[in-house]
């Protein structure tokens, strides 16, 4: 009997699916309706200690490769996230996935306390969103002493429950960022966040598109760069990765599974294409393995670093 259930941090997923942040995140009944649709597990919208208006509309834009989003970290605070949880967690078992941003290493860890109270199953640190470098300045993930400083405090916070760092390929080395978050203490990464940022420009006016100006770039134009990115990961470190970026079918997953990860993020698809994404590609996942005569999932994972004696 195959099956496309795998382990990840000590948390069973029965999918290797997961919702990504900032997509249906924000409401108990909305990631419901992603885990009954097939994901593994859910991941709420970022949340910071205080609610965040945002970026003013427009603030997506879908184009030919994929999506701008320039929304901002837009959440209604730690407070209104715990209630969500706590209404998501009374209703629906399928693991889910808490996503915290702050201004620095001290707040991170204040709102890991916060956050941690609603038990979810996984804490991942949104050290690289690339739409408010303005505001925050440096991404900490670009910073490998201000990524360990946030991974330290976030674990000393979380009371036990597992964390995952999500990186950005925008920096002098992912995988030495990976391993300063292992050697910090992160349980797992999450690999990549939106890339960029970009801008598109309305040639029937001359002017930028977002209201502010530029935002993450995401979709089908950045799995290669995930993919990549997730290889190198996974020969730097042994945590498990949650690879995420571009995915919009089986195969697309596949590729960053034989790359290394042992989950897979969905985000942008899911505008296109709803959330029966998570079944369809669930049901080829599993035909896969069927018609190779696989048990699981695990029997193909990194098979992309074999040729390199891994």
């Amino acid at each position: 009997m195959t099956s496309r259930a795998v382990q990840m941090a000590g948390i069973r997923l029965e999918s290797p699916l997961v919702l990504a942040s900032g997509v249906l995140g924000t409401t108990a009944s909305s990631l419901r309706r992603v885990a009954a649709a097939g994901a593994g597990a859910v991941t709420t919208k970022s949340c910071s200690l205080s609610p965040r208006k945002g970026h003013p509309a427009p603030c997506i834009l879908p184009w030919k490769g994929g999506m701008l989003n320039a929304v901002g970290l837009s959440n209604p605070g730690v407070d209104g996230a715990l209630a969500e949880i706590a209404e998501y967690k009374r209703t629906c078992g399928t693991p889910l996935i808490a996503s915290i941003f702050a201004d620095s290493p001290e707040t991170f860890g204040e709102l890991a306390c916060r956050i941690a109270a609603g038990r979810p199953d996984l804490i991942e640190v949104n050290v690289s969103c690339p739409n408010v470098a303005s505001e925050f300045g440096t991404p900490f993930a670009a910073d490998p002493e201000a990524c360990a400083a946030v991974t330290r405090a976030v674990k000393a916070a979380a009371g036990g429950i597992p964390v995952a760092v999500k990186l950005s390929v925008q920096c002098a080395s992912i995988a030495r960022m990976a391993e300063v978050c292992r050697d910090s203490g992160a349980d797992a990464i999450t690999a990549i966040n939106t890339v960029g940022p970009g801008m598109w420009i309305d040639t029937g006016v001359g002017r930028p598109v977002l209201s502010n100006r530029e935002g993450g770039v995401s979709g089908t134009a950045i799995l290669p760069i995930a993919v990549r990115a997730v290889h190198e990961i996974r020969k730097a470190v042994d945590l498990p990765i949650i690879g995420t970026g571009g995915v919009s079918c089986a195969d697309d997953a596949l590729q960053l599974i034989m790359a290394g990860a042992d989950a897979v993020g969905i985000g942008s698809a899911v505008y296109e294409q709803g959330v029966e994404l998570f079944g369809e590609i669930n049901r080829e996942l599993q035909a896969f393995l069927e018609e190779r005569g696989l048990d699981s999932l695990s029997q193909v994972r990194g098979m992309a670093h074999r040729e390199d004696g891994a």
